[in-house]
């Protein structure tokens, strides 16, 4: 039997915009060391995503001498966020689905920046790493926090679940479309579903929920165009209870840790 290892590493620091591969990562509870602490809110304190606005695909995000730079792929107009984890600035107070959280928007400029290139009036804010957000205590371990991701700290995926999705499709494709922190290769199509208690490398992983899934996976993170497939194929064999899934809602047991590229996979 194949091992299963860990291919792909992924972090998304601002929520909804393009996510960044990396080589390894240190584990936090609430989420890769990085990951989803930004995010954009309106007028009201509501988080902003792909789902009303596609055209927030269209940018790049890379890392640089400590530094967040962000790109508009249509424009090429850029902006540097320098001490991406140490952010000080007005607060407010902005919701995400259900949850209120505390946030702060560092700068002014940065806002202005994304209002103008996104074409939104919107606000650039961070999420400090000591501000509280429970994941839904029927699935907690142990109080476990999540950043500003849309409910857990973690997801992971099989490459062998979009080699199987994309068989179905007329255009296949990518992995990028659900946004995963963690690939692996080896094992059968959708194994990640049934994964309980394992680990990568020496950390260890707890699988909480399937992740179900929405419009955002029809979005082409190439283009920003809004089409109606994977959600269509996969509502054919994917679909229980009126949701659709693809991919596993993940929270870490085992904290402050590195985790790379090339990790065994094994199942405790």
């Amino acid at each position: 039997m194949p091992k299963l290892i860990l291919s792909e590493i992924w972090i998304y620091p601002i929520k909804s915009l393009a996510g960044i591969r990396v080589k390894q990562a240190n584990l936090k509870q609430k989420g890769l060391e990085g990951d989803r602490r930004w995010m954009l809110i309106d007028e009201t304190g509501r988080f902003i995503t792909q789902r009303e606005n596609p055209n927030l695909a269209l940018f790049d995000l890379n890392f640089d001498h400590g530094g967040l730079h962000i790109t508009n792929r249509t424009t090429q107009q850029k902006l540097l966020i320098q001490d991406v984890s140490n952010q000080m600035g007005k607060e407010y107070t902005a919701t995400i689905w259900d949850d209120e959280v505390k946030v702060i928007e560092p700068s002014v400029s940065y806002s202005n920046w994304f209002s103008e290139q996104a074409g939104i009036p919107c606000k650039l804010v961070f999420f400090p790493e000591a501000n509280t957000r429970n994941i839904d205590p029927k699935y907690a371990n142990s109080h476990e926090q999540v950043s500003l991701a849309d409910g857990y700290p973690y997801l992971i995926i099989g490459q062998s679940s979009l080699n199987d999705l994309n068989s179905r499709l007329d255009l296949p494709v990518t992995m990028q479309r659900f946004r995963p922190n963690f690939v692996f290769t080896g094992g059968e199509a959708f194994e990640e579903d049934r994964w309980q208690h394992f680990k990568i490398g020496t950390n260890s992983f707890r699988g909480v929920k399937r992740c179900a899934r929405c419009v955002l996976t029809t979005i082409n993170p190439q283009t920003g165009e809004q089409g109606r497939e994977p959600l269509f194929t996969l509502s054919k064999y994917r679909k229980e209870e009126n949701k659709i899934f693809f991919g596993q809602n993940v929270i870490a047991l085992s904290l402050e840790n590195l985790i790379s590229e090339g990790d065994e996979i094994t199942m405790e």
